[in-house]
């Protein structure tokens, strides 16, 4: 199919994938959690069923973490 670059690792497809495919093949920790840039523009998590992923696509898994500043009081 293609080669496509998901957190700036080249991969290579033998088929097309939707991108909750991609998310199960990369074993992505907490699906439910992470966010998806695809091409520089997030992916609404609505349209993550519906996303298909092609040749030459860059995909960046990303996870947003909380919290405090320790000490600045």
């Amino acid at each position: 199919m293609g080669k496509i670059i998901v957190n700036d690792a080249l991969q290579e497809l033998s088929a097309l994938l939707g991108l909750l495919e991609l998310i199960a093949l990369n074993r992505v920790l907490q699906p439910d959690m992470v966010s998806v840039q695809l091409n520089g523009e997030f992916v609404a998590r609505e349209d993550f069923a519906s996303t298909q992923i092609v040749d030459g696509d860059v995909v960046d898994f990303l996870y947003f973490m909380g919290g405090g500043a320790y000490g600045l009081d």
